[in-house]
């Protein structure tokens, strides 16, 4: 069960991994500076708009719109709202490990100025993803286009981060075998899942939906990481964190959504760890040398190896490379050469004989590579 601790009254860092799991509350920053430097595997961050409203926003019929007026939106100027801004991802950009990656939402009104800081801190931008709302709030006004899109920004902790987490191959079969596109169509956080109070008013005026962040965590985590945000609100990524077997730790300074937040989270089940398996594609496999296939016995040496139609024969030597008319290499050279090309896939090209016919030594490869597997298990 995850807890709330009071971040104000602590002299030291928490414990390790006593942060785990856990609403912290307090100042962002603050919070931020107590964590273990290179501690989470991801952020998502939510940080305040900075609408400008000035006034209320009136429905055609005068009604009032409940649009978001907190005080925690509310900046003196934009010179304000950018120290703010560098400040929180300094901050953040230090908890961060170096192979983690950072998730960031606004609208028109913050996202620049939150890009712009971004880069000139060093975080390197992966995508700018676009969530399409189903459902969007009208242009009551009528004197500007329907702001129908909020946008992510997708970042890595600097431009040397090579293995960042990107589960491509899932995300993939999850959309019918096609890439994943950088626009995501959800809708906007209502019904049930809205969070309400005694009063049946909204808990949080920007509570993100849970699919949002979903294919947030889906996209760029893996089960057992740890997830930050450091704006928790009405605590979505925490409660979703959770149902997908990730860590999360969750930042902030109003307990009615500490309260809130605690309450949903604690009624989440997480998934069966079955359920949570990625797909994974052929370069998360482990390696296969040719070489390997002697070793284990699945070929000799002095077998010969043919092409699909038996046009060309290979010699397969003790050290692992084909002999044709006194050349020798790889399996893929060969394969290469014989056809007059620049490359070839070796393994799908060459076929071993055996009753009923010609394999392809790929086969034998799958072969090698469960064995691996199991002595690795």
């Amino acid at each position: 069960m995850s807890a709330v601790r009071q971040l104000d009254d602590l002299s030291l860092a928490p414990a390790p991994a006593d942060w785990l799991d856990t609403i912290l509350k307090g100042d962002c920053v603050s919070a931020l500076e107590r964590l273990p430097e290179k501690s989470v595997d991801a952020i998502f961050a939510d940080p305040p708009y900075n609408l400008q409203l000035g006034g209320d926003l009136l429905r055609p019929d005068h009604s009032k719109v409940d649009a978001v007026d907190d005080h925690w939106d509310q900046f003196e100027s934009f010179a304000a709202y950018d120290a703010f801004t560098r400040a929180w991802l300094l901050a953040a950009r230090r908890v961060l490990k170096p192979n983690g990656t950072i998730w960031v939402i606004g609208s028109y009104h913050n996202i620049f100025r939150v890009g712009a800081a971004m880069q000139d801190l060093g975080y390197w931008i992966l995508n700018d993803i676009v969530w399409r709302k189903t459902n969007p709030m009208p242009n009551f006004r009528g004197r500007r286009f329907q702001n129908a899109h909020e946008t992510l920004i997708w970042a890595s902790r600097d431009d040397k981060a090579k293995g960042y987490t990107f589960n491509y191959e899932s995300l993939k079969a999850a959309n019918d075998d096609t890439q994943m596109r950088s626009d995501w169509l959800f809708p906007i956080c209502t019904g049930g899942e809205r969070l309400k109070d005694e009063n049946g008013d909204k808990v949080h005026p920007t509570q993100k939906p849970e699919a949002l962040l979903a294919r947030v965590i889906l996209s760029s985590t893996k089960p057992g990481d740890v997830v930050l945000d450091p704006f928790f609100g009405s605590g979505t990524t925490g409660a979703v964190a959770k149902r997908l077997g990730r860590h999360f730790v969750g930042i902030e300074r109003e307990q009615a959504y500490i309260d809130a937040a605690q309450e949903r989270i604690d009624a989440v089940r997480p998934m069966d760890r079955p359920d949570l398996e990625l797909v994974q594609g052929k370069r998360a496999e482990p390696r296969v040398a040719f070489v390997s296939l002697l070793d284990a016995g699945l070929l000799k040496a002095g077998t010969t190896l043919y092409d699909a139609k038996k046009r060309w024969a290979a010699k397969v030597r003790a050290d692992g490379t084909l002999a044709i008319d006194g050349q020798a290499g790889s399996i893929h050279r060969m394969g290469a050469v014989v056809q007059g090309l620049d490359a070839c896939n070796g393994w799908t090209f060459w076929h071993y004989e055996r009753v009923g016919g010609l394999n392809q030594i790929d086969e034998l490869r799958k072969i090698a590579r469960l064995g691996m597997e199991r002595a690795g298990a």
